[in-house]
């Protein structure tokens, strides 16, 4: 195999008869990318999801007065995840993956275990907007080493197969948080985040190859950037897809950040939050592996289109069961598990369709379709979180409308021909 051939071209690894021994631009096994891919992503979720049963904790350990003010140890993390994604593409384009990646772990880790030292609420935001700004870079680079070696379904695949191990970190993460709670200080989740970015960055180091060639890297001008922005900004099928990604992430944001509140401070779950949180996010998982073995069989369109309608049906129906007053848990619980599965068959089949056009400019692309889907989601799902009233009545809502808007928007990029096969 030609290692310098147009990005893409990693796909005869995965379709050959041989495909778990090589993904060769890597220049490692399939099952040690795809662990190594999930690994990296895991960083974001473990970041976040690690940190919901301490936020009681946080709070009362710097004297926060509003029980909603604590959702910004959450909400500051994803913001700077999302804006600052859109400087590492283009980076990333010219200098190449490893280049970025590696000190984008090593600062995370500092940034972790410097927040396990914070004197001040303040302080302790301003370090979690580094690591998101640090997870950013990951994120970005991992987009598009994936870009690099897959296209088409293939990367839709590997992509469904790298989520779906990384969902699991948001089984474990908040049981992981809770226990390291209950014998040790919050501090100490965040030496183990330090710990996790060092392992993240030797991992990566010693093993994975660059998957960008020297012939294939962009130069780093304004003026390149510029055109490779609005390449990606014009681009009907990228920019569709990826609106109707940002209001599915904001659904999924509003729900990690109020979480905690709806299931201990309204359903008053105590310690079993964590287990609720873990069986919602094993069926995103299931789902996500479910789609990781039909996509090629039956599609991207057919999958996340049908998925996107089911999130908003779900979504209404919630909605519809608030309305009348708090409903019993098993009932509102049944509901967003069926809500946060369905999303979780929407993100790698949205993503893949949305860089498919682009994989010239993969860490360009994949850098702004982050910027809008991570901080439009990011904000939206802050809002929702700060309108929390005691009630489900605003997350339903915004399932409910992010949902339908979202159908809305797929509608219009498909030019109304929805499932069909490309």
């Amino acid at each position: 195999m030609d290692m310098n051939s147009e990005p893409g071209t990693g796909r005869q690894a995965a379709d050959s008869p041989h495909r778990s021994e090589m993904v060769e631009r890597a220049g490692m096994s399939f099952a040690e990318f795809i662990l190594l891919m999930a690994a990296l992503s895991s960083i974001i979720a473990l970041s976040i999801d690690i940190m919901l049963p301490a936020l009681p904790e946080i709070s009362h350990s710097f004297s926060l007065m509003d029980e909603n003010d604590r959702q910004a140890v959450i909400t500051v993390f994803m913001l700077g995840f999302g804006c600052a994604q859109i400087l590492f593409g283009p980076i990333s384009d010219r200098f190449g993956r490893k280049a970025i990646l590696i000190p984008a772990t090593l600062f995370y880790a500092f940034a972790a275990v410097a927040d396990a030292f914070a004197d001040s609420y303040t302080t302790l935001l301003v370090l979690r907007l580094a690591q998101g700004i640090a997870a950013a870079a990951v994120r970005i680079v991992v987009n598009a080493i994936i870009r690099d070696c897959f296209g088409g379904r293939d990367m839709a695949r590997v992509m469904s197969y790298t989520f779906t191990i990384f969902m699991i970190v948001p089984i474990l993460a908040p049981a992981l948080g809770q226990a390291i709670i209950s014998v040790l200080s919050w501090h100490w989740i965040f030496i183990l985040l330090g710990l996790a970015g060092l392992i993240m960055a030797c991992w990566s180091g010693f093993r994975m190859r660059e998957t960008l060639p020297h012939e294939n890297r962009l130069p780093l001008s304004f003026t390149a950037i510029v055109k490779a922005f609005r390449e990606v900004v014009t681009n009907r099928q990228a920019m569709g897809y990826t609106l109707a990604s940002t209001l599915c992430f904001g659904g999924l944001f509003a729900y990690v950040i109020s979480a905690q509140q709806i299931y201990q401070s309204v359903y008053d779950l105590g310690a079993l939050f964590v287990f609720a949180f873990a069986v919602n996010a094993g069926v995103m998982a299931v789902l996500n592996f479910g789609n990781g073995s039909l996509v090629r069989r039956v599609g991207m369109r057919l999958i996340s289109h049908s998925s996107l309608i089911a999130y908003a049906v779900f979504g209404t129906i919630l909605l519809l069961t608030c309305l009348p007053g708090t409903p019993p848990f098993p009932i509102a619980y049944a509901l967003m598990a069926a809500i946060i599965g369905a999303f979780g068959l929407v993100p790698p089949n949205f993503n893949a369709l949305a860089m498919e056009p682009l994989g010239h400019i993969a860490g360009t692309a994949s850098s702004v379709m982050g910027v809008i889907s991570f901080t439009g989601g990011a904000v939206l799902g802050a809002l929702v979180g700060q309108a929390f009233d005691g009630t489900l009545i605003p997350i339903a809502a915004a399932f409910a409308a992010f949902g339908w808007i979202g159908v809305a928007i797929i509608v219009w990029t498909e030019k109304g021909r929805l499932f069909a096969r490309s």
